[in-house]
């Protein structure tokens, strides 16, 4: 059951970032463009963290509880993010529509449903969370480099050209409370999700 269930999910995550190829390739004309753009944004680069994850999850390879735990936290900030700021600020029709679909709002949804139902529980430490918020600093340091050789930033609340420093930099502190707010909770909750092994021993002997 969990190896089929990663692979759907990884299926999903790859026939979105798919779509979003393909949508990008009949905008820009160019096969490096399509694959460079969409590279510019978190939600593409988690998704196709997801995609890998899952495809090896459902070769049959092991997955540490830390690791997927991360991506579930990353791939919900992209929903939340998603849900929060960014929905509706740009028209989409056609391929770009069902792309941005399946990456905000399908794979968003389905990973965290798997972490709940299949993934093990009570082995993720409460030092996790720092270690998982290395992948959005590292995200932000690229987007602002990136943004900046470009002159233009994937998301409106990093645009340092329109907000100045000072708003981003506060944007990305709000923000990376929420993560990590987010990623205490999500430990508190495997803990709480945990077996009872003193339990489960106690029935094993009835």
């Amino acid at each position: 059951m969990p190896r089929t269930a990663a692979a759907l999910i990884a299926l999903a995550a790859w026939s979105g970032l798919a779509i979003q190829f393909d949508a990008t390739l009949a905008t820009t004309g160019s096969a490096g463009q399509a694959l460079w753009v969409p590279l510019r944004f978190f939600t593409v680069l988690t998704n196709l963290t997801v995609a890998l994850t899952f495809t090896a999850s459902a070769l049959g390879r092991r997955i540490s509880p830390s690791w997927l735990g991360g991506v579930t936290l990353a791939i919900v900030l992209v929903g939340v993010v998603y849900m929060q700021l960014l929905r509706g600020l740009v028209e989409l029709s056609g391929g770009a529509l069902l792309a941005d679909a399946i990456l905000h709002k399908v794979v968003p949804v389905l990973v965290p449903l798997y972490w709940v139902a299949l993934a093990p529980k009570g082995r993720l430490r409460w030092r996790d969370p720092a270690v998982w918020a290395l992948f959005p600093l590292a995200y932000l340091g690229y987007a602002l480099l990136r943004g900046s050789a470009e002159g233009r930033y994937a998301y409106p609340f990093i645009d340092v050209a329109k907000l100045g420093a000072a708003q981003v930099a506060l944007n990305a502190v709000l923000i990376a409370l929420g993560f990590a707010v987010a990623g205490l909770a999500l430990v508190a909750l495997d803990r709480r999700l945990q077996p009872d092994v003193a339990a489960d021993q106690e029935s094993d002997q009835r």
